[in-house]
């Protein structure tokens, strides 16, 4: 039988040793050394003839073959449902919502396993009791990831969820729950089972205060797909969107509403980012953005006031700050607003973190309007990059954002050959 150790594994070099240390002998790096198990045996590997050359032409792939998790916006993002032996990691600030939607998927799905690694299967009870679903699900409280593999061979769930990967160890390594050995050995561990046995699995991970999946970057390798959920705890909506898929597009999108009885998922977000809006008031402007390949109407709010500091403040919410920076400049130098000692506030509505660069003319003309405290036209929706030359180009899939602009009554002002944003600004605030 070969025994199994331990070694501590540099990830940059390779350079193993018996111990930890905190900069790698060989190549200097800090933090870099690993635990990785390893096997010893006093005879050498025989060659056996298991594995088989398959012909790519030879293997049928059944496209339509996925299992439906139960909620339609996930579906979407996972291209459609799971497929067999699809591993998938879930990831996302704390108390974002990542358990209820999975405890929804379980209540949904038949012959699930529930691993309870951070609470307790009361605990799991109640919340589904507090989401008024009860249903065949089998929870199995353990921290042991060789506990819960034999659990898995023995049962052979459809479906499993390990709640969180964070929270297993096994007994084969010395390092605690949550250190990078552990978490790279026990994904791989429950990743290799699922594959074998041809189950799905959603393994939920913590994040760290950067903002990153905690563990190493290698976690993200031995997943098939990577989810991203994310959203303003203040607020009711949540996004959650596919960093990596293999089995599908990254370009999708799913929306969903926190509420009492949990998440909800919401076919027409764009009205409900909307429904608050007041109009006819100075410093909000709409614009129509991709979150993937979905188009979104948002809300852009500005308010500019005297400062009274040497240095005007400058405080984005929702959008980048350099970016906001970026714009003030433009608006100064090339539309002639006088904004040097105002302090500006950016935000966009409903919690939303936007990257989408059509939103610059939004952004430019909701400042111009607080600035000049003229209402922009209520009907219209900018969509816009503005350059440094403070020109106006022109954003992808124009076609798909007015289509969803008409859908509210909207009119969209887009970028025309020619026109500068001082230009644009004047069309916003005459609507002409």
């Amino acid at each position: 039988m070969a025994k199994i150790k331990s070694q501590f594994v540099c990830q940059q070099c390779g350079y193993s040793q018996s111990q930890w240390a905190g900069r790698c002998p060989s190549c200097d790096v800090w933090n870099s050394m690993v635990e990785t198990t390893i096997q010893n045996s006093n005879h050498k590997s025989q060659i056996t003839n298991k594995s088989q050359i398959t012909n790519l032409k030879d293997i049928k792939i059944d496209e339509n073959k996925r299992l439906k998790t139960g909620e339609s916006e996930l579906d979407s993002v996972l291209g459609g449902g799971l497929v067999d032996g699809m591993v998938v990691l879930v990831a996302g600030e704390p108390g974002i919502g990542k358990s209820t939607l999975l405890l929804q998927v379980a209540l949904k799905c038949k012959d699930v396993l529930y691993i309870c690694g951070e609470e307790s299967a009361t605990q799991v009870a109640l919340r589904a009791k507090r989401l008024g679903k009860i249903s065949e699900v089998s929870l199995l409280e353990t921290n042991d990831v060789d506990e819960a593999i034999s659990k898995i061979t023995e049962l052979k769930p459809q479906v499993v969820i390990a709640d969180s990967i964070q929270s297993l160890v096994t007994q084969d390594l010395t390092g605690g729950a949550g250190s990078v050995g552990q978490v790279r050995e026990c994904a791989q561990r429950l990743s290799s089972k699922i594959k074998e046995l041809g189950s799905k699995i959603f393994i939920v991970g913590q994040v760290t205060k950067d903002g990153n999946i905690a563990g190493p970057k290698v976690l993200e390798h031995l997943v098939d797909t990577v989810l991203w959920f994310e959203g303003d705890r203040s607020s009711n909506l949540r996004l959650i969107r596919a960093i990596k898929n293999r089995f599908g597009t990254t370009d999708e999108v799913g929306v969903f509403e926190m509420s009492e009885s949990g998440l909800v998922g919401v076919s027409d977000p764009s009205k409900l980012l909307l429904s608050e809006r007041v109009t006819k008031v100075s410093g909000s402007v709409v614009s129509v953005i991709l979150e993937g390949r979905r188009p979104l109407l948002v809300e852009i709010q500005a308010l500019t006031t005297p400062s009274q500091l040497s240095i005007p403040r400058r405080v984005a919410i929702g959008i980048d700050a350099a970016r906001l920076q970026m714009l003030v400049a433009i608006l100064i130098r090339r539309a002639g607003l006088h904004l040097g000692d105002q302090d500006i506030f950016v935000n966009v509505t409903g919690g939303i973190k936007l990257a989408d660069r059509g939103v610059d003319l939004a952004i430019c003309a909701a400042i111009a309007s607080s600035f000049l405290d003229k209402p922009m036209s209520a009907d219209i929706a900018a969509v816009g990059e503005v350059g440094l030359l403070g020109e106006v180009r022109k954003v992808s899939n124009l076609d798909k954002r007015i289509k969803e602009a008409k859908k509210l009554g909207y009119r969209v002002a887009s970028a025309e050959s020619g026109k500068s944003v001082s230009a644009f600004l004047h069309y916003l605030s005459t609507g002409v």
